[in-house]
């Protein structure tokens, strides 16, 4: 398929990183981003929670009530 298209300066910039390390043309860098980009990850990355003790000295259990202190809180100006 032929087509025309505008590049972004980052995409053309890696275009032309492809093309001169590989030695290749334009169309087959522009190939391989793209079927690169398509490809599904081989693993994908598990969501891991990490939490802290920040020392609090309120409540957050309960939303509502932290929603009410800080309602109520007047900070210098």
């Amino acid at each position: 398929m032929r087509t025309t298209v505008t590049l972004a300066d980052d995409v053309a910039a890696a275009i032309e990183q492809i093309k001169r390390s590989e030695g290749i043309g334009v169309s087959e860098a522009i190939n391989r981003l793209v079927r690169k980009g398509l490809a599904k990850p081989d693993t994908l990355s598990q969501y891991v929670h990490r939490s802290y003790d920040m020392d609090m000295k309120v409540d957050v259990t309960n939303i509502g009530e932290v929603i009410g202190l800080l309602d109520e809180f007047d900070p210098p100006c």
